[in-house]
């Protein structure tokens, strides 16, 4: 398992993704018009050789929308690749782990599972043919050259009422190791990755943070100040999430 895609639900898309692709220094984002059959339009940008794409509702009662009324702009889906979807849908099977939405072409599968079966968020588990390949980042999509095509998400944070349960259940359901408790969070390893658990803050239950390696740390920081996002040290604010700034290594 590792990360490949991240996803954003902001209550406004346009001005978000501008302000996104100047934060990282991002190429123009892909359009996925698939996402018309959720009630959204997207922004699918590509980040080293993984993608964050924001969301948006265009039609009442979506998940999204729901999701922006109870959290406001927040960290809305994670998509994980696998090397094995068959061996990834017999264990869900087994669990009883119900889906939301499947899909299946000749470069990619894809399963959504049921947020109140695994806890947090929406989860995608998907595995793409060949594995370099991602259909969900368009047709054309490039690596950058250079520094920021090394670029990486490198883990995800998620509030839990119970953190420690909703980690085992995670490792459970995804077939990872037990968590490891690191101070008051516990941590799922991922392939060049990991999933943080903490405890929930006000807003409840959800995605809550970000950790990206980047090309420059303090040319994004300064960048972020520009943009008037709150900046802590090497950690600022997006979306109602926080984003933690690694250097590349």
């Amino acid at each position: 398992m590792r990360i490949r895609q991240i996803v954003f639900a902001a209550a406004e898309l346009q001005h978000n993704a501008r302000r996104l692709a100047e934060l990282l220094g991002l190429d123009a984002p892909y359009r996925d018009l698939g996402v018309a059959k959720f009630g959204l339009d997207n922004a699918v940008f590509v980040f080293g050789d993984q993608f964050i794409e924001i969301v948006s509702p265009v039609q009442p009662g979506t998940t999204a929308g729901r999701l922006l009324e109870r959290r406001g702009d927040s960290g809305y889906m994670l998509i994980l690749q696998t090397d094995d979807f068959a061996r990834e849908r017999e264990r869900f099977a087994a669990l009883g782990v119900r889906t939301v939405f499947e899909a299946e072409h000749e470069d990619i599968r894809a399963v959504h599972l049921h947020p109140k079966d695994i806890g947090g968020t929406i989860v995608s588990v998907d595995q793409p043919e060949p594995a370099a390949s991602w259909r969900w980042g368009g047709p054309e999509w490039r690596v950058q050259p250079g520094p920021a095509g090394r670029q990486r998400v490198v883990g995800v944070t998620l509030g839990a009422a119970d953190p420690e349960a909703m980690a085992r259940r995670w490792a459970e359901v995804l077939g990872l190791a037990a968590p490891l408790a690191r101070g008051a969070a516990w941590r799922l390893p991922l392939h060049e990755g990991w999933i943080d658990f903490i405890a929930a803050d006000a807003r409840g239950e959800g995605i809550c943070g970000y950790a990206l390696a980047v090309a420059d740390v303090g040319a994004t920081l300064a960048r972020a100040r520009r943009l008037g996002l709150s900046v802590d040290g090497d950690v600022l604010t997006l979306f109602g999430t926080r984003i933690d700034l690694q250097a590349l290594v």
